[in-house]
């Protein structure tokens, strides 16, 4: 009819569809029926035969065997001590490297001196340095610390260093040009705006110092996750090794969650840009 209002465009099921699921009870559905699918197809191939049990081990047998070792104690024994290292080594290593590296902005000229000796260190495989520490600080609960420190430091360092390189120009002269010395720019316009990239640094260092401990664990170690793993390997065992490697992603899967809790409470205005992206 003439004059009469257009009728409202009907959304297509598919958008409807995922919309549905765009919600956070939704992602999480799908996210334990893909874990769920996962484990049931790796389990009924070992029992159809289409996957050696001896080279992957069966989902059956990682919970039987992990079931025991929680009961027993050695679990949870040897997560507290390998996340004790890894939280350590991180949070001695991101500090000691971002402050570091934002000191590098008090002085262009230092920073131009030290730079190709970052590059250098950065360039070398942390993981090569793992026999040396062992030798300097023994084989103790150190020697691992250190191994996450070497590996956790220098990233905080140059992504501090960058972000304070990256600082807003024009505020710092608008702060000079008000009468600001060096000290009130730094704290007031270059740290602030070095916050989300230290922060997002925290991400990575999390894993970092993970993989610290538990290569240290691999060298020389009668504790923890990494030498559960090693034994366990050592004597063809795949069920513990997959009960240790699960143990890790769990582990660093609730870290990089905790790292996510300080991010919305110290950065909320980074988070509602986040939540109000367009969506396409």
């Amino acid at each position: 009819m003439p004059g009469a209002a257009p009728l409202p465009k009907r959304k297509p099921r598919a958008r409807r569809r995922r919309a549905s699921f765009d919600t956070t009870l939704g992602r999480t559905a799908l996210q334990a029926l893909a874990v769920i699918a996962f484990f049931a197809v790796w389990e009924i191939g070992v029992r159809m035969g289409w996957i050696s049990a001896f080279l992957v081990g069966s989902p059956f047998g990682i919970f039987a065997d992990g079931f025991k070792m929680i009961m027993s104690g050695d679990l949870l024994s040897d997560t507290w001590y390998t996340l004790f290292e890894a939280i350590l080594g991180f949070v001695i290593g991101t500090i000691l490297g971002s402050l570091l590296g934002l000191a590098l902005w008090y002085s262009v000229f230092v920073a131009r001196l030290v730079e190709p000796f970052i590059v250098a260190i950065n360039s070398v495989p942390k993981i090569a340095l793992a026999p040396i520490v062992v030798l300097w600080f023994g084989t103790g609960l150190v020697s691992k610390v250190a191994l996450s420190v070497s590996l956790t430091a220098i990233v905080a360092l140059i992504a501090a260093y960058q972000a304070a390189k990256d600082a807003d120009v024009d505020l710092q002269s608008l702060l000079i040009s008000m009468g600001a010395d060096k000290h009130q720019v730094f704290f007031k316009a270059v740290v602030p705006s070095t916050l989300p990239s230290i922060i997002a640094t925290f991400r990575i260092n999390i894993g970092f110092g993970l993989v610290g401990a538990v290569v240290g664990e691999f060298i020389s170690s009668q504790r923890g996750l990494g030498h559960l793993i090693y034994t366990a390997s050592s004597l063809y065992d795949l069920n513990t090794v997959w009960v240790g490697l699960f143990t890790l992603m769990i582990m660093g899967f609730v870290l990089y969650y905790v790292i996510d809790i300080i991010e919305r409470t110290s950065l909320p205005w980074k988070q509602s840009n986040i939540t109000h992206q367009v969506q396409v």
